[in-house]
């Protein structure tokens, strides 16, 4: 029965209308997977030598050490980026197929998921290196690997349970965060009690039971708690919840477009999706803290890492723009619609955020001027020319957004690239990179941002025509657009 399920799966991959798009996308994920694969073979290497030859001690001791904390991030990313494999088996139930059987496949499904088997590509040489050059005994080894996987299995199903529980999870991840600042300050020793904790499981026949304790109890919670909510009607049933309405009467005074701005206002904080990108846009402040330093000291990468920490609401909210009202779309399209303003509203929120965040990041002056300048000519780049560039690409994305699903990706559980989308994506990353680090490098630090200011002048001047532009492709776009948002809803 398994095995049937699963072919017909792979019919619906294949037979999907959209096929073509979902192949690209399967390819750039297997090549996502086969670079972080590569990357935690060399983590397993860097970790092992590191500690061993370069700071002479026990690379068992530093990786039980920092795990805990590591342990807390792998929870906090599955909880935003793993999917549920439920959606997909679902119209199964109306086939004459016992639901345990589905259960039971979709949780075989969830076991053999790369979130959770892709670390043996660290464990494994990890663990073939303390065996074989460090002298660590076989048994304690194996007991370390199971102890440390069954704590990936125990992530994997708690994050199950705790979908749609944000107020649990950032509480724990608060937690963790203040407990490793008490501990980085000296007033609680954390990793030392994580160190005890994992070094047991190599140290102490059976400590490594606990996790796996803990994660069986875990799955079979999970597996109930699936088994009850497993129904083809579930998604029909209405949450009750108490009617509240909001107005910011100052966004009156701008008319049309004030409305427009209110709504959205309001989605991002009543949508789960919408405040997904709203938090991930906050996350995109810290992301120049990955690129500004002594790695990275190339100005065409500074400039790549400087685009996100000023556009990071710009890339996450504009490229779905009409993504963001697919529920209600074809409702609007029988309105009388201004469309110029309806892009406007959009647009100003964009602008809006990109501000912010060039207020915001002037917390890097720590890194020095010029990485300032660097975020300072990618910030005028975004307003003046990547804002409209966004909401071009939008006009492009057919993807629906369910705003009540519990689907914890960017853009509701769905991908939303094409190649159009893709090409796009050219003038918004490479052409500002490529000016940046050319002007740079011939004229020096200022002309490079004066560059970039002078191509944001440049778009700000031309806003009406491009906005026109823009306009018409939306509207050439509009039954298309319609249609795909049908198929989806």
């Amino acid at each position: 029965m398994y095995f049937k399920l699963l072919s017909l799966e792979l019919k619906h991959f294949l037979r999907n209308p959209q096929f073509g798009v979902n192949l690209v996308m399967k390819l750039l994920m297997a090549f996502t997977y086969f670079w972080i694969g590569a990357m935690f073979v060399g983590m397993a290497f860097g970790l092992y030598f590191i500690a061993k030859e370069e700071g002479g001690q026990d690379p068992l001791r530093i990786f039980s050490k920092y795990f805990l904390y590591y342990a807390v991030l792998d929870l906090v990313v599955r909880y935003f980026l793993q999917q549920m494999p439920t959606q997909n088996i679902k119209p199964f139930l109306a086939q004459n197929i016992s639901k345990k059987q589905l259960v039971n496949y979709t949780v075989l499904r969830i076991f053999l998921h790369f979130f959770n088997w892709g670390y043996l590509l660290f464990m494994l040489p990890f663990c073939a290196l303390l065996i074989f050059h460090g002298g660590y005994s076989v048994p304690g080894v194996l007991m370390f690997l199971l102890g440390i996987m069954a704590v990936f299995y125990f992530n994997n199903f708690l994050n199950i349970l705790l979908n749609k529980k944000n107020a649990v999870l950032f509480s724990v991840a608060a937690l963790v965060i203040g407990l490793g600042a008490l501990d980085y300050y000296g007033f609680v020793p954390f990793s030392s009690y994580s160190e005890a904790l994992f070094y047991s499981f190599y140290e102490i026949p059976g400590a490594f039971l606990i996790t796996v304790v803990l994660a069986a109890v875990v799955s079979y919670l999970c597996y109930r708690a699936i088994l009850g909510n497993f129904y083809l009607d579930k998604g029909l049933e209405l949450e009750k919840a108490e009617g509240k309405t909001e107005d910011i009467k100052y966004l009156q005074r701008f008319g049309t477009t004030g409305t427009f701005i209110n709504n959205d206002i309001r989605l991002l904080k009543r949508s789960k999706a919408a405040k997904v990108t709203l938090y991930m846009s906050i996350a995109f402040l810290f992301y120049g803290l990955l690129f500004f330093n002594d790695m990275y000291q190339s100005d065409f990468m500074k400039l790549f890492a400087a685009i996100f920490v000023t556009g990071g609401f710009m890339m996450m909210f504009g490229q779905r723009v009409p993504a963001w009202d697919s529920s209600y779309y074809p409702l609007m399209m029988t309105q009388q619609v201004p469309y110029k303003k309806f892009l406007m509203a959009k647009w100003s929120l964009i602008i809006l955020s990109i501000f912010i965040g060039m207020i915001l990041s002037t917390a890097y002056l720590y890194f020095g001027w010029e990485t300032y300048l660097t975020i300072l000519g990618a910030g005028l780049y975004n307003l003046g020319v990547n804002s409209y560039l966004t909401l071009l690409a939008g006009a492009y994305n057919k993807q629906a957004i369910d705003l009540n699903s519990t689907a914890k990706s960017f853009g509701g559980g769905k991908n939303s690239f094409n190649m159009k989308v893709l090409l796009i994506a050219i003038p918004q990353m490479v052409l500002p990179m490529a000016v940046f680090a050319t002007v740079k490098y011939f004229i020096g630090m200022y002309a490079a941002v004066a560059a970039l200011g002078l191509l944001g002048a440049a778009g700000f001047m031309l806003r009406n025509y491009i906005f026109d532009f823009i306009v018409n492709v939306y509207k050439t776009q509009k039954y298309s657009t319609l249609e795909a948002f049908k198929k989806e809803n």
